[in-house]
């Protein structure tokens, strides 16, 4: 599992979810890559619970790709 979030302007919380696997990752990917360069007008996303997330290209602030699960952590949150 691979943790992502999705920074909205204006929105107060950021959106999360979850991705199953390293495929599941670069399709995420190069869908946000495309949502930012204006080739679409929506992200679209299902992630490992089958949600399906849409999100207008316009409003995207950030995406955050998380570390893979079980990867070493450090600090006070491990």
């Amino acid at each position: 599992m691979m943790e992502i979030r999705i920074g909205i302007t204006q929105a107060p919380r950021d959106v999360v979810l979850e991705l199953e696997d390293e495929k599941a990752r670069a399709a995420f990917k190069s869908a946000v890559e495309q949502a930012i360069a204006g080739k679409s007008d929506t992200l679209a996303v299902t992630d490992s619970k089958g949600r399906e997330i849409l999100v207008a290209a316009a409003k995207i602030a950030y995406v955050e790709f998380g570390a893979p699960e079980g990867a070493r952590k450090l600090g006070f949150g491990s």
